[in-house]
């Protein structure tokens, strides 16, 4: 959003504005130029209008000037024209900017420029890279000056007729100051990032990604990732530290290949996503298993863990998640090494939540797998294992996922990367566990602005969950959370299915204003702007 003196270019987001957007539509293209037919209500819905995206001018609280953008396909254009994929450049990322329109006494003036700023950084914001638009042919010379080039035959009727064209980014740069500013300042500024990846990087971090890269196989680089192994074991508590270039996935898959070593049958504990992952991963590697299995977020009681591990005295291994990402939930870690104990059971746990954000003691788990986001506070790309045991390698498993040859080569028997372990050398450096009382608070101020939030004390303090009302649109909410520059987790699929949000809290959480963010949200659900019945 900007603001000059009493006009605002934002993100259209209420009721109120939207139902202006449907009469201002009605006065340019009913009224003013004859494309749609004249009716009593002088108001005009956009067969788009659930897909659209409308940036708005307003002064004071009167909307001025619109424009649609829309990403998904078919277009317009490909409605009137064919697929217009014959006319645009190879590979291009297109969106289509539809229903222009500024009150006529605000045209000519800077109005136009401002939303047509905010229009273009909108769309390079998003991923797109060729704007379409169909410029009525009273402006085709003024759409040719801001760089947009006509492809195709004109379309529309004798009374209304529109060029296609077309702008990419390589138009931007060549087609005057006003477009080169746009291209530099193409990201808004983001007042708040609370996402579990990619988290906010630390200056020194971002400075050490971007230093130049040495060999893989130099006596700096080995001395530089020993370090690394040696905070992360100090860190966690464990005896051995491999580091692989991959994810969290990555490094589940390399515990799974070493599950298959230890053979025998083993326990699986799911109440979210990422149990449910180690179990489709423990499928792939045709592991025999039993499952313990939960509604989501629901509490898995230590006392069915047991009752498991006594009625199945053949289990040998326990595999399970610490921080279950999806809501937050947070295992009991020194209970289930002592379950797991009694029962003579090697305990496994995906640590890709918890390692770097909960402070725990790993001693005693068998395989810890993390990588070097989220907690650990740099970029991610690197996958981690941590074992209790000394491990040899195995010709049965492919190379990449034997841990044996990792232990072997002392972690570098494969190209690494330097740059990855130099940020991660850098994370580990400056790195603090989050504040447990802030999220508490955030926990409680959510509660009392009358989100539903999952679980309480006893979840991470690095992940908050809330459950949004039928009512209110998680894509909606998110979207206009992001359009303000404060990203919340929305868009995996899982939390879109289930109609959740998160706040997450790793990474340099010095960058962020968590009292902003419940502001907004707060300020966001009492609007009903995200609500699913204003976006028909």
């Amino acid at each position: 959003m900007i603001q000059t003196d009493s006009l605002t270019v934002k993100i259209a987001d209420t009721p109120d504005e939207m139902e202006q957007i449907h009469r201002l539509n009605y006065e340019t293209f009913a009224e003013e130029i004859p494309q749609h037919a004249q009716n009593g209500e002088r108001r005009l819905v956009d067969r788009f209008h659930a897909e659209n995206t409308y940036m708005i001018v307003k002064r004071d609280d009167e909307v001025i000037g619109m424009a649609a953008i829309r990403g998904s396909r078919p277009f317009s254009l490909d409605q009137k024209l064919g697929t217009v994929d014959t006319y645009l450049p190879p590979e291009a990322k297109p969106c289509e900017i539809r229903l222009l329109s500024l009150k006529s006494e605000y045209r000519g003036s800077r109005t136009f420029f401002m939303l047509c700023d905010q229009l273009v950084s909108h769309c390079l914001h998003e991923g797109f890279d060729t704007v379409l638009i169909s410029g009525t042919d009273r402006q085709t010379r003024l759409y040719r000056h801001m760089g947009f080039r006509p492809f195709g035959p004109a379309v529309g009727t004798d009374r209304a007729r529109f060029q296609p064209m077309l702008l990419t980014e390589s138009d931007f740069t060549s087609a005057g100051g006003l477009f080169r500013q746009l291209v530099e300042k193409r990201k808004p500024a983001v007042n708040g990032q609370f996402l579990p990846g990619p988290v906010p990087i630390h200056e020194s971090v971002r400075k050490a990604w971007a230093s130049p890269a040495i060999s893989h196989r130099s006596a700096a680089f080995m001395d530089e990732l020993k370090s690394v192994q040696q905070k992360i074991a100090s860190l966690t508590k464990v005896n051995h530290v491999q580091v692989a270039v991959g994810t969290g996935t990555l490094a589940n898959d390399l515990v799974a290949g070493q599950l298959s070593r230890i053979g025998g049958k083993g326990l699986i504990l799911a109440n979210g996503e990422f149990g449910e992952r180690l179990i489709r991963q423990a499928e792939r590697w045709q592991l025999p298993f039993s499952v313990i299995r939960k509604p989501w977020a629901a509490d898995v009681a230590l006392s069915e863990v047991e009752a498991a591990l006594s009625r199945e005295p053949d289990i040998r291994w326990l595999w399970t998640v610490h921080c279950e990402t999806s809501s937050g939930y947070l295992y009991l870690l020194d209970e289930l090494k002592a379950v797991c104990r009694r029962h003579d059971a090697l305990l496994c746990v995906d640590a890709c939540s918890s390692a770097g954000v909960v402070p725990a003691d790993y001693s005693g788990v068998h395989f810890v797998s993390t990588g070097s986001g989220k907690g650990f506070g740099s970029y991610p790309g690197l996958a981690i294992v941590l074992h209790e045991e000394p491990v040899q390698p195995d010709s049965r498993l492919p190379a990449y996922l034997d841990l044996g040859t990792y232990a072997e080569a002392h972690s570098v028997p494969f190209t690494h990367s330097a740059n990855g372990i130099r940020a991660l050398h850098a994370a580990l450096d400056i790195h603090t566990f989050p504040d447990f009382r802030k999220t508490a608070e955030v926990r409680e101020q959510l509660a009392a602005a009358g989100f539903d939030v999952i679980g309480g004390a006893s979840f991470s303090p690095g992940v908050v969950t809330c459950a949004l009302p039928e009512a209110v649109s998680s894509k909606a909410f998110g979207d206009r959370l992001k359009a303000r520059g404060i990203l919340i987790s929305y868009e995996s699929g899982y939390l879109l299915g289930r109609n959740w949000v998160q706040l997450a809290f790793m990474g340099d959480q010095g960058q962020n204003d968590p009292e902003r963010a419940v502001g907004a949200m707060t300020e966001l659900l009492k609007s009903g702007a995200a609500n699913k019945d204003a976006h028909p």
